[in-house]
């Protein structure tokens, strides 16, 4: 089963999901990349968004890093990191959510994870350039974060008399990523310690947000709300964060969250993962909570291989088979490339678009990749 994921990865990656990028995403005049592609990549908004022009800068240079500096890939990653470097950052040193095609801010969202991923994208593409400047201004970034975190006041969102102290895992997700790039202990020390408000005793899910009042965790929707994909990815991460700062206790933990989260989140009568989800079973205020999202399933693909390679428990590798077998059959499109991105609760298409403002050329690449190191290293054991 190992050899055949392999080569159907090998063969999607580089025959289908970064060909389709290189076709239909790059500017060619003003640089930077487009994300809002339909089915045969066809351009319907010519805004830039900053979250996945970082990603995608990211992506084109872990692949010139890791596989090949192609001059395709190398020309791709310089587009984005210069189009970044000249218009994401704002007089006081934050990142715009949105850009227009020539790259006049078009949006400002006043959340930090788009400056994240500028940072990420800066870490790669800082080996691929040799250009200290990029690995300086994600150090930069990767200082400030944290505080942009902890007082969102900074970025315009002051804190109000009714809100509710929370962790959000979103937060643990950025600064764990960013710590294994940049290789920072200390904070993948902080994260891992950080997860551990996000576990539901009862169940062992992870909280999508986790009040830090424990008499406050299930008393509201945004307190009870679980997404499966949030709980793969930081899965996955967070073991290869244990690897830099071990915690013998916790990786049993997120074994179970792992579990639980397939358990839970699986639909028994469609098959797929559930978007979002009630921990209580009451209603999600998310409308497309019962919707099946192409990050999901690649998050789920690439953290049910990492259990099984860590622990050798073939529960994993059937999960995978059984989670394989559902996504490939649904998502990659054989006609024009990529995968599309959103499907109804039974799998059928809900939109023909391959990106927009929240899809674009990261989750399926990555996993992708991954896998195929990841199996590349099995293998050859």
């Amino acid at each position: 089963m190992l050899s055949r994921l392999l080569a159907l990865c090998q063969e999607n990656l580089f025959g289908s999901v970064i060909p389709f990028w290189l076709r239909h995403s790059l500017d060619p005049v003003h640089g930077g990349y487009f994300t809002c592609l339909d089915r045969d990549g066809s351009l319907y908004d010519t805004r830039k968004y900053v979250w996945l022009n970082g990603r995608q800068l990211w992506m084109f240079s872990r692949l010139c890093n890791e596989v090949e500096a192609r001059p395709e890939w190398v020309a791709a990653a310089r587009s984005g990191a210069e189009f970044l470097r000249a218009h994401v950052f704002d007089p006081q040193g934050r990142c715009y959510f949105s850009l227009t095609r020539e790259g006049l801010p078009s949006f400002y969202q006043r959340k930090p994870y788009g400056a994240g991923f500028v940072a990420l994208g800066f870490l790669e593409y800082a080996k691929v350039s040799g250009d200290p400047w990029y690995r300086g201004r994600a150090e930069e970034l990767f200082d400030v974060l944290p505080r942009w975190m902890e007082d969102p006041g900074l970025l315009g969102r002051p804190a109000l008399a009714g809100g509710v102290p929370a962790s959000n895992l979103a937060d643990i997700y950025i600064m764990a990523s960013l710590a294994l790039e940049s290789g920072h202990p200390p904070t993948l020390r902080q994260c891992l310690e950080r997860i551990r408000l996000h576990i539901d005793p009862a169940t062992g899910l992870l909280h999508e947000t986790a009040t830090l009042d424990p008499a406050l965790r299930r008393s509201s929707p945004d307190a009870r709300l679980i997404c499966a994909g949030s709980i793969f990815e930081i899965f996955w991460i967070l073991s290869r964060a244990l690897r830099l700062a071990p915690d013998p206790g916790l990786q049993p933990q997120l074994l179970r969250a792992l579990a639980a989260a397939w358990a839970f989140s699986w639909d028994t009568q469609h098959g797929g993962f559930y978007y979002f989800q009630d921990i209580g079973g009451r209603p999600t205020l998310q409308l497309e909570s019962d919707m099946k999202l192409w990050w999901v399933h690649c998050e789920a693909l690439y953290a049910l291989l990492t259990a099984y390679l860590e622990t050798r428990d073939d529960v994993w590798l059937e999960r995978l088979e059984r989670t394989q077998e559902w996504t490939w059959n649904r998502f990659p499109d054989a006609r024009h490339g990529e995968w599309f991105g959103y499907l109804h609760r039974d799998g059928s298409l809900s939109h023909t678009l391959k990106g927009n403002n929240y899809k674009g050329c990261f989750h399926v690449p990555r996993m992708l990749l991954f896998t195929i190191q990841d199996l590349k290293k099995e293998l050859a054991r």
